[in-house]
């Protein structure tokens, strides 16, 4: 497979990997508090805004690509939390299976 080049210059978002801790509530339930895993570097690029209305409501979203260094660690159901924004991670792949960085697809929390 050809290596796909990606440039590293372009990893200018510092960027927070968290994951998800459930703790019981007591009540049969439980709650959920992110931990921070590490701190990083990593392109940003939106992709696609949607705004619907539904339930006398609406519904926005946003969504991105986030480049970065390979890493073992990293999986859907995490988060990537950039100063104010927090983006959910929905998916990860390798894009030319070398070992070298990874995509996700995120979708932003909150907007």
């Amino acid at each position: 497979m050809r290596a796909e080049f990606i440039d590293p210059g372009a990893f200018r978002h510092e960027v927070a990997l968290e994951a998800v801790e459930l703790a019981p509530d007591g009540a049969g339930g439980h709650f959920e508090t992110w931990s921070e895993i590490a701190t990083l570097f990593a392109r940003i690029e939106p992709i696609s805004a949607t705004n619907r209305f539904g339930a006398d409501q609406r519904l926005e979203g946003v969504t991105h690509r986030v480049t970065m260094r390979w890493r073992a660690d990293v999986a859907s159901g995490m988060r990537l939390r950039r100063l104010t924004r927090s983006l959910a991670v929905v998916n990860v792949h390798d894009p030319d299976e070398s070992g070298r960085y990874i995509v996700c697809q995120a979708r932003e929390i909150g907007r």
